[in-house]
């Protein structure tokens, strides 16, 4: 498996899920999402699994830009991933929308993902109505960049059960998340089921309209001056401008409305 660095002295822990910061950066106490959090959007919300699913530090990063970032209303987030499965699905997020930023012109704000360690499948569509738009399944390895536009309901899948799955994304800072959607429809419309010999097939939600679900690896987002592969927090710290559309996404307006990820 391809080998990627952060550029960040940042370790994830799996024995509990956490993550060490080293002495020139910043983080908060995780966040745990257990198991119980998340059964509403599984397809069995009875399965059993990991106690602990996933855990959650927002607003990291090297304490030279702590300020900087704070100014820019934009943060660098870092998750991690316990082992195993959900019943028959892998270990997962739950799936949402990020709410609307008075900062960002009232817009639903984008994020822009990348790939640690482990393999991940960001999932995504374009509406959490009935009708969910187009479908993607975007398959991720270390270094890889995945962008999830403005107000698209997506979740984030291990694809890997036996090796713990940590990714880094740039968020608004004043992030916040919207399932009222999701679990209205109990998950999102394509649920990743782990098959009887172990591979990872994609049934439809029935309580959508039928919609067809494309998977695909990364695009290449140099339409967003972004190039792929590279850490994005050293992007960042070669041009300090770069994110400035997932805090103020309407600066890329037209970028949005045919958007591939």
């Amino acid at each position: 498996m391809k080998k990627f660095s952060s550029v960040l002295e940042i370790t994830p822990k799996t024995d509990p899920l956490d993550f060490h910061y080293g002495a020139n950066c910043f983080g908060p106490k995780v966040e745990n999402r257990k198991l119980d959090d998340i059964r509403q959007s599984l397809m069995d919300s009875n399965c059993s699994g990991p106690k602990t699913v996933y855990a959650i530090a927002m607003n990291v990063g090297k304490k030279e830009h702590f300020e900087q970032l704070k100014n820019q209303h934009l943060l660098y987030g870092i998750v991690t991933y316990a082992k195993g499965r959900l019943g028959n699905e892998p270990v997962r997020s739950q799936g949402h929308i990020h709410k609307r930023s008075a900062y960002g012109n009232n817009w639903s704000t984008p994020e822009v993902y990348q790939i640690w360690s482990g393999k991940a499948i960001i999932y995504m569509q374009e509406f959490a109505d009935d009708n969910p738009g187009k479908c993607f399944a975007v398959y991720a390895e270390p270094g890889d960049i995945v962008i999830v536009p403005p107000a698209w309901a997506h979740a984030t899948i291990s694809a890997d059960s036996k090796t713990p799955l940590t990714f880094g994304a740039w968020c608004d800072l004043e992030y916040g998340f919207d399932y009222k959607q999701v679990r209205k429809h109990k998950g999102l419309a394509w649920f990743p089921i782990i098959s009887d010999d172990g591979e990872l097939v994609w049934q439809a939600n029935p309580l959508y309209t039928s919609s067809k679900l494309i998977k695909k690896r990364p695009n290449i987002y140099d339409q967003l001056g972004i190039e792929q592969g590279e850490c994005i927090y050293k992007q960042y710290e070669n041009n300090t401008e770069l994110f400035s559309f997932v805090p103020k996404p309407h600066l890329k307006k037209d970028i949005w409305e045919n958007f591939v990820p």
